[in-house]
């Protein structure tokens, strides 16, 4: 048997003797699962807390969950000490709903498990140079290869599978081992048998059985199962010595248990990277380095300028969460940002000089919060010029959780052209005048106009096309309904928003538990966003209530068990 097919005898093993019964769950739903109203042509949230009838336990879907890439590089970091992120080199991962961690979506094509052989083989080549430390203190010399091998699969297994190996595991494992060993020489059977763990199913993806629950139909999440949870919503990567310890010692069993350590992991700098990530993907951030912009247009606009852009909504994001005061209000309405020199003379202020961000307070009017940063507004317009469009629908589906249908295939989608004499709100009278337009347009394009003092790479303006900036708008349809004039008012209505308040507890929802809402989950998000309310919508208070809910404690057993 050559090298490749001991690894691949190993992976079908590993596969047979684990993941057949109760790992897989039932699947969550894919779309928008809360949304299944329409009013005005955009989907709304009709699940209502008065409505739901909420009775025993419902965690809602159970799917089984893979890591995707940003997982993967924490998780062999963690586990090997391995800095080299191999997870960049897989196939970029699909997104549903925004983010890229949801389980319907992380599907394995043929690339994807090559790329795992490949960053496998590589890892374990890699780690074998320090034999002694990957065996952990075992001295074969004096403990015998025999020896140092089980206990090399049953410690480093425990580690890569996020819990105790089962007996038939462990034999499966120092077969391969073995097999290698005769073949080749120990140091190549430590090689070969930790290539195959670090392409289980139990290594890639976090498989869960659950323990079942009196009088019940749903299972407990058990308690390594549970650390895992913890880890990879919090930290993105898998549970440290500590998290290990609870699960063991049976400090796991009891919601407060849970809470204790999910507060305890929100002081560690990993919390912030996950938040970090959060907000990249929930706000888009991460398609400003992705930015082109037209010369001509904004001759302005420096491609060396997209990091700094993003890190401006980072270091904002940061402060409001962890050293301001942590709440949905101030992220909307603060009226400050962070900068450095290059950004100043970019926002044409007087604000830090030299390489280094720091606290700034904006000018009266042109600030709230994230709303009004550059790198946001520079990726929802187009290269040319602003879009109310892409502006108006942002606000609707990332920030109202609504569902903007797709305009009729008939309709033309072209953007009017730049035209020196006319502003924009001008160009876009026919959005409102043509009836197969005026529909959706209605529900986006009155939000958008109210962004127009900011224009297509994010800077504050006073008048366009020689005219003053009318940035007056409405928000129609929903509960969330107002008129204003510019971004600070448009963002004070949404901060007063039940709409708003719910669809940051949904957004989160969907991140955390790495799967689409579904009807099942409606009690949920009612008792989720009530404690978000009730915390004064605080976000590590949010993600805290997270680990609390019996969508988080429990899973539902797998059909015919």
């Amino acid at each position: 048997m050559n090298v490749r097919g001991i690894v691949v005898w190993a992976i079908v093993a590993a596969a047979a003797g684990g993941c057949q019964n109760g790992s897989g769950g039932d699947g969550a739903t894919t779309g928008d699962s809360d949304s299944d109203g329409t009013t005005d042509g955009v989907a709304v949230d009709t699940e209502g807390g008065e409505a739901a009838e909420c009775k025993g336990i419902e965690p809602g879907p159970s799917p089984i969950r893979r890591m995707n890439r940003r997982e993967y590089d924490n998780t062999v970091r963690d586990l090997l000490g391995a800095d080299g992120r191999p997870a960049q080199a897989f196939p970029a991962e699909e997104e549903a709903l925004g983010f890229n961690n949801n389980a319907d979506a992380l599907v394995v094509t043929s690339l994807l498990a090559e790329g795992y052989l490949g960053a496998a083989e590589a890892l374990a080549e890699e780690a074998v140079k320090d034999l002694p430390a990957l065996l952990r203190g075992c001295d074969v010399k004096t403990e015998g290869e025999d020896a140092c091998a089980e206990q090399f699969i049953t410690e480093f297994g425990r580690s890569a599978y996020r819990r105790p190996l089962s007996g038939d595991e462990v034999s499966q494992l120092l077969a391969v081992h073995q097999t290698a060993a005769d073949e080749f020489d120990f140091a190549t059977g430590v090689r070969l048998t930790l290539t195959a763990m670090l392409q289980s199913p139990h290594f890639l993806y976090r498989v869960e059985f659950g323990e079942p629950v009196d009088g019940s139909d749903v299972l407990k999440v058990a308690p390594y199962e549970l650390a895992s949870r913890l880890s990879y919503f919090l930290w993105g990567t898998m549970p440290d010595a500590e998290l290990f310890a609870a699960a063991a010692e049976g400090r796991l069993a009891e919601p407060e248990d849970v809470a204790k350590q999910a507060t305890r992991m929100l002081a560690d700098a990993r919390s912030r990277a996950t938040v970090r990530d959060f907000h990249g993907q929930w706000l888009e951030l991460k398609r400003i380095e992705e930015l082109e912009k037209d010369d001509e247009a904004f001759p302005e606009f420096a491609l060396d300028l997209r990091p700094m852009l993003r890190a401006e909504a980072e270091e904002f994001l940061d402060h409001v969460i962890w050293d301001d005061k942590g709440d949905l209000d101030s992220m909307y309405l603060a009226p400050y940002t962070f900068l450095n020199g290059a950004l100043s003379e970019y926002y044409g202020l007087d604000g830090p000089s030299g390489d280094g961000f720091q606290k700034f307070d904006l000018p009266a009017g042109q600030a709230s919060g994230f709303l009004t940063q550059g790198g946001l507004l520079s990726v929802l317009a187009k290269p040319n010029q602003t879009s109310p469009i892409h502006r108006g629908k942002f606000v609707r589906e990332r920030l109202l959780c609504q569902v903007v249908p797709p305009p009729p295939d008939n309709v033309d989608i072209t953007p009017p052209e730049v035209d020196p004499n006319l502003p924009t709100r001008e160009r876009f009278k026919q959005h409102s005048t043509d009836p197969s337009c005026s529909g959706c347009h209605g529900m986006m394009d009155p939000i958008g106009f109210g962004f127009e003092h900011f224009d297509g790479i994010g800077r504050w303006r006073e008048v366009e096309a020689g005219q003053p900036i009318d940035a007056t708008g409405e928000i129609i349809g929903g509960t969330t309904k107002g008129t204003f004039d510019g971004v600070p008012e448009l963002a004070s209505l949404l901060v007063d928003s039940p709409e708003v308040e719910r669809c940051m507890t949904l957004q989160w929802f969907r991140y955390a538990y790495g799967r689409a809402d579904a009807k099942e989950d409606a009690c949920t998000i009612d008792d989720l966003t009530r404690q978000f309310a009730g915390s004064g919508r605080r976000i590590q208070d949010l993600i805290v209530a997270l680990t609390q809910s019996e969508a988080f404690l429990f899973r539902r057993a797998p059909e015919g068990e």
